[in-house]
């Protein structure tokens, strides 16, 4: 039986590889909450098994589904990506799922604390209490010993480069409805000793409209060692523009854990997404839901792709920008394949998109 280890990772000599070194998988969940997504999920279920299948041309896939869905979902997905049942409140496997450390030889889990994005201060939903049981059902599938991180911590608030480096934003860590009685300081500890990092860069805040309250993954990523790519726009009407110019301009300045200068490379984000009247009233609203209403902007990014071995799986939104970021994306990471995902919108509509909807499960030997 697996075990729950009472060290940490930095202790015992394991790290969280980049996601763009190997992979062994795949995880993913399968959309069925009706006041997350509209017309009970069914339009979402068809963007995650896009999602899906385009990942499993590179790497093995894994689909959980309650078991009231997972009839549903075996239907929908091709043979080749293994669907597993395993309950939950909503599908973003980035934020509830584990993240994974190695050492060269041995492949572990980090189980960590989850509240709906803000538990009862701002939280999305309630319960979460199937949420923050995924980690340790995927890591015990897997038969990977797991280590438990003592606060709360979404899978896309972070982005780090598998050297010693980690990216997040104030905006989120910092939030008094995550872990309000640690500091700074013990957070930047506890992201030390569970995921081996050696420097952690601090931005102010994530993009604009975003519901999970700055989430990094919306904003930039590693692609490789010392290389970025960011969500930009050249809109100077758009809030966005200073945003994004001062992130830019920072990020541009700062070096990595191991003193190199971070290349930025910029990504120009969809135009804004509004949320239109037949989308918001196919969503079940309640109170304690978060409201989708018609004429809301949604936090749209290119940037929220996912790496695979030898691919990048990467939204598309029906807009002008659609080409340029798969061409430039293409011309920055020529190993490997870019495709998009024309549906990606629907899954936006829920909150986020492709990063937020998966999580990798790096080899033991990643690199």
């Amino acid at each position: 039986m697996p075990a729950l280890l009472n060290s940490t990772p930095r202790q015992d000599g394991f790290r969280m590889p980049g996601e763009f070194e190997r992979h062994d998988g795949c995880w993913m969940l399968w959309p069925e909450r009706p006041d997350t997504h509209r017309n009970g999920a069914k339009p979402a279920q068809k963007a995650y098994a896009d999602v899906a299948s385009a990942i499993s041309q590179f790497e093995r896939v894994t689909m959980a589904a309650s078991p009231a869905q997972f009839a549903n979902a075996r239907s929908r997905l091709p043979e080749r990506i293994r669907v597993v049942e395993i309950n939950s409140n909503d599908a973003w496997m980035r934020d509830v799922g584990p993240l994974f450390v190695n050492n060269g030889e041995t492949l572990r889990a980090v189980d960590k604390g989850f509240n709906a994005w803000g538990g009862l201060n701002g939280g999305l939903y309630f319960p979460w209490d199937q949420d923050e049981l995924v980690a340790r059902k995927v890591a015990e599938m897997e038969w990977v010993d797991r280590y438990k991180l003592p606060m709360v911590l979404e899978g896309g608030s972070i982005v780090v480069d598998g050297e010693g480096t980690l990216i997040t934003t104030r905006q989120c860590l910092l939030h008094p409805n995550r872990n309000p009685t640690l500091s700074q300081a013990e957070i930047e500890t506890y992201l030390a000793d569970y995921l081996n990092l050696e420097k952690i860069i601090w931005i102010e805040q994530g993009i604009l409209f975003d519901e999970t309250d700055g989430h990094v993954d919306d904003l930039c990523c590693f692609i490789r060692p010392g290389v970025l790519a960011i969500s930009w726009t050249e809109d100077k009407t758009d809030p966005q523009y200073d945003v994004s110019r001062q992130i830019y301009d920072f990020l541009m300045s700062s070096s990595d854990a191991r003193g190199r200068r971070l290349q930025v490379h910029k990504i120009h984000q969809p135009e804004p997404i509004l949320i239109s009247a037949e989308e918001s009233a196919g969503v079940d609203q309640h109170e304690g839901s978060y409201p989708r209403l018609a004429g809301m902007r949604i936090g749209a990014s290119y940037v929220n792709f996912y790496l695979a071995n030898g691919g990048a799986v990467v939204p598309q939104f029906d807009d002008p920008f659609d080409r340029p970021a798969l061409q430039t994306l293409q011309e920055l990471m020529p190993d490997r394949k870019v495709v998009g995902i024309p549906g990606a919108r629907e899954i936006q509509l829920g909150g986020g998109n492709i990063h937020c909807i998966t999580q990798q499960q790096p080899c033991a030997k990643s690199r």
